[in-house]
């Protein structure tokens, strides 16, 4: 199956061509004509499937095909300003190659609304936004919604959470009753399905069952202390041009990437306390490659888009098995190779070897258990303990401490 064969312009197939698409995916197959047939379309696919290009490319063709009107003709929301910013990205790189090029704006929250506001004084065909900052928008009277003709809710599931609920349904009070509604997800909550038949008029229903990414996944059990020891080895071992760690708090990714940066790695730093051009250095850097680790809580595992990310580290769980998707979903992107590692700690508080097994249930797929040399744990969960009994762990015996001692004393002074 090519991109040729599923009805997009020379123009754009040109675009898709230089953004290094080489053959669409199964969202993609499934989802472009769909919509190039003005269909309401639910499509469910991991994260890493390529549901952007599935909506942006056929929504693209439909605004040049059709007469103009004044905008924005369509409306895709998003729940984070990382997401957001890349959606837009893409659209305006698809638009880049034709001759009537859409006018792609972008509004988000975190940053002055002012700019924003200048930028729709000549109207946009495509308005990318995230539910608050539009409304905010609106009661600017920067734009209006009556012309909208399509709607894409991307990351549905994460735009039906708590704090997102209310603004979305506010936004959809605005929007005409006739329109094309497309809803891509990579998860299919009670919310979203109560959404779904809402909204949607006799959709295709777009379901792609299997993984697309191409992850390799580790375990990997040492204790806590060893985490930060653990993680510069690999990183100097592997030495990938870029990876990302994901970390459970603001603090932990500070003081990670602090230390990272201070035994010479090109460490950076992204949560959700920092200022939106501090985020948009930082993923800057990531994607030229002067950062070449960036330490990060949950806020970059959905809407975060770097080529050839090599790898995932997950230095602390996630509470989900859904977010771990999101979080692995980084890397093995658009066919690329990925991996992924887990810490795995039997004497972490909330009984890691349980919380990892859940994991594994959820996607339906075990991950072999292995130790670095020179950090092998001295706390073993357990059977009872990591089928979700009690949280402590078993010590070794003195005996085998001393003799993985002896066995690591070549690298000990790197654990201070």
């Amino acid at each position: 199956m090519s991109f040729a064969s599923l009805g997009l312009t020379p123009a754009l197939l040109r675009a898709v061509r230089e953004q290094g698409y080489h053959a669409p995916t199964a969202v993609q197959v499934a989802a472009l004509p769909a919509v190039l047939a003005g269909h309401d379309v639910l499509a469910l696919a991991q994260t890493g499937s390529g549901k952007t290009a599935a909506f942006a490319l056929p929504l693209l063709q439909r605004l040049v095909d059709s007469p103009p009107r004044p905008g924005p003709r369509a409306l895709v929301l998003a729940p984070t300003r990382e997401l957001a910013a890349q959606t837009a990205e893409v659209l305006r790189e698809f638009a880049a190659r034709l001759l009537h090029r859409p006018k792609v704006a972008l509004a988000f929250g975190g940053v002055s609304i002012n700019p924003q506001l200048m930028s729709l004084r000549g109207g946009c065909d495509v308005m990318v936004a995230t539910p608050g900052r539009l409304l905010d928008l609106l009661d600017h009277n920067g734009l209006q919604l009556h012309g909208v003709e399509c709607l894409v809710l991307d990351e549905a599931d994460r735009l039906l959470a708590a704090g997102f609920a209310e603004e979305l349904h506010r936004v959809l009070a605005l929007v005409p009753a006739r329109r094309q509604t497309l809803m891509f997800s990579a998860t299919f909550p009670a919310a979203v399905q109560a959404l779904a038949e809402q909204l949607l008029r006799d959709p295709v229903r777009i379901e792609i069952e299997e993984a697309p990414l191409q992850i390799t996944q580790r375990a990997i059990q040492l204790d806590r202390a060893q985490r930060l020891p653990a993680l510069r080895q690999l990183l100097k071992d592997e030495d990938w041009p870029r990876a990302l760690v994901f970390v459970a708090s603001r603090y932990t990714a500070e003081l990670v990437s602090d230390k990272l940066f201070a035994h010479g790695f090109k460490a950076g730093v992204l949560h959700g306390e920092l200022s939106q051009g501090a985020r948009s250095d930082v993923l800057a850097s990531l994607k030229s490659g002067s950062v070449k680790v960036l330490v990060a809580t949950d806020v970059a595992a959905r809407g975060l888009h770097v080529d050839a990310l090599d790898a995932v580290v997950n230095y602390e769980l996630p509470r989900s098995a859904a977010d771990y998707i999101h979080r692995i979903g980084r890397t093995g992107r658009a066919g690329a190779e990925g991996v992924a590692i887990s810490f795995i700690c039997a004497d972490s508080a909330e009984n890691a070897e349980s919380h990892f097994r859940l994991i594994e249930k959820r996607q339906g797929q075990r991950v072999p258990r292995e130790r670095l040399a020179g950090f092998e744990p001295e706390a073993v969960a357990t059977e009872a303990q990591a089928a979700g009994g009690i949280k402590s762990a078993t010590r070794k015996s003195k005996k085998d401490k001393l003799r993985e001692a002896a066995e690591r004393a070549g690298d000990a002074n790197d654990g201070h």
